[in-house]
């Protein structure tokens, strides 16, 4: 798993650029299609296609299909492209039949105009990509950097540079006062010291450095203050890339208090519009999975109730969003129902596992009362697997950054599950390994990552990998 680049550009020319594109694919390709097909152009395909337009903007941001086009492969772009678009027309569809207007559209038109969209929408991305990288190797739109410091954090800042040519970064080289022994040299591999800080400001004044980043630590404060002032001096763009980006920070993204900009640490992917269509995410698709399994539901609490003495359900203490306590439903599977200080995990031939129970706990079935938790807004459909109180407890003060994954509701299934790390933690590296991946999705949350998740539930193999 990669981490999270250190800086992401907030905006961009190409991303701006291919908004406008988006929109005017969007629009253009339903006139286009009302015209080769001969239909006219009436006021409800004017409204459709601005909603269209407005509603493939808005869930595109937090799909993160724009951030896309300078971080992923076009690959992985194309496919998070799809995915906005299908669930834009999704929300065109549920509008079309709540007011009764579906009967207005032609179906070869919006046929046309479905399909279509992503096939020219991608073809412009992947003519962009050609055409930039053509040029960057040309040496054209190019931008020179220099590096002030040899630390960690340059190391990673030139490998990000490194995975995309397509940026179109010369990494000039490294700026650092100190002596060779007193530096950082991993990261020399990648690019050679050419100088003092005093020689990085006259390349700056002589117009030969486009872009400095500083990653000198925090705790050279005076030296990084000192080459600020020197670097005001110069035309240079000038970015400081501070070292607490080694550690795992989760959103960090910068907001203010008033007139004081701040940046926070650890934050959830959820706040605003992002919670929001999470929420209608979990709502739309709960609820119509509830409404699909309820059979399967009713016939597993009659095997269940026939099978063997004890409650149908069982209902545990578990921590939620913000580490706040909430109770989750699953089918018993055990002859116990343990909630307390002490609760001993699940292990391969456990005696306390019903046949019937063994049945459900192999294929997940057991979990599917928690789409009740979902609906009722304490869980989601993806994220972080929620654990007994009494785990959550032990763990919290052996592994780094445990706590972490409550910045996010629990989920009936996560990346973790569908990597293979899930059943019994007998040890902690399994249950650092389960973290690290409850981490990623949460740095890397996307509306596209959420359905990959689910797809991989349902018909991946290793999500059923250790399963007690």
């Amino acid at each position: 798993m990669n981490a999270p680049s250190p800086l992401r550009e907030r905006s961009s020319g190409t991303a701006a650029l291919q908004r406008i594109l988006d929109v005017a694919i969007i629009v253009g390709g339903l006139y286009l299609s009302s015209t080769v097909f001969r239909q006219p152009w009436t006021l409800p395909y004017t409204l459709t296609a601005g909603i269209a337009g407005a509603a493939f903007l808005l869930l595109a941001e937090f799909n993160g299909l724009y951030r896309a086009a300078s971080t992923a492969r076009l690959s992985t772009e194309l496919v998070q492209l799809t995915i906005t678009w299908v669930l834009v027309f999704c929300g065109l569809l549920s509008i079309a039949f709540a007011t009764k207007t579906s009967a207005v559209f032609s179906r070869i038109i919006v046929l046309g105009w479905v399909n279509g969209v992503p096939v020219a929408a991608g073809a412009v991305r992947f003519a962009m990509r050609s055409f930039l990288r053509s040029l960057r190797s040309r040496g054209v739109n190019t931008q020179t950097v220099a590096i002030a410091g040899c630390t960690p954090m340059a190391e990673r800042l030139i490998e990000s540079f490194r995975e995309d040519p397509t940026l179109g970064i010369v990494v000039r080289g490294m700026y650092d006062d100190r002596s060779a022994p007193r530096r950082y040299n991993g990261v020399e591999k990648l690019a050679s010291v050419v100088g003092d800080l005093s020689h990085l400001v006259t390349e700056a004044r002589d117009g030969l450095v486009d872009v400095v980043y500083i990653t000198l630590p925090m705790r050279a404060e005076a030296r990084t203050t000192e080459l600020i002032r020197r670097l005001a001096d110069t035309t240079a763009t000038v970015y400081f890339v501070p070292d607490f980006f080694v550690f795992d920070l989760l959103h960090a993204r910068w907001s203010s208090v008033g007139d004081v900009s701040v940046l926070s640490i650890f934050d959830t992917p959820f706040q605003g519009a992002g919670g929001w269509l999470k929420r209608l995410e979990d709502v739309v698709l709960g609820t119509l999975g509830l409404i699909l399994v309820a059979p399967v539901m009713i016939g597993l609490a009659i095997g269940l109730k026939v099978t063997s003495p004890g409650p149908i359900l069982f209902r545990q203490r578990r921590y939620g969003l913000s580490g706040k306590e909430i109770y989750i439903l699953k089918f018993r599977t055990m002859t116990v129902c343990e909630d307390g200080a002490v609760v001993s995990q699940a292990q391969k031939h456990d005696a306390r596992i019903t046949p019937f129970g063994a049945f459900l706990r192999r294929t997940s079935l057991d979990e599917l009362p928690q789409l009740l938790n979902v609906i009722g807004g304490s869980m989601s459909l993806v994220g972080p697997r929620p654990h007994a109180v009494a785990h959550n407890e032990l763990y919290r003060r052996k592994i780094q950054g445990y706590m972490l994954r409550h910045k996010v509701k629990p989920g009936i299934t996560g990346w973790a599950q569908v990597n293979g790390w899930r059943g019994e933690t007998d040890t902690i590296d399994k249950m650092e390994r389960r973290i690290e991946h409850d981490l990623y999705y949460i740095h890397n949350w996307r509306v596209a990552l959420d359905f990959r998740i689910l797809f991989l539930t349902v018909f991946g193999r290793r999500v059923r990998q250790n399963a007690r």
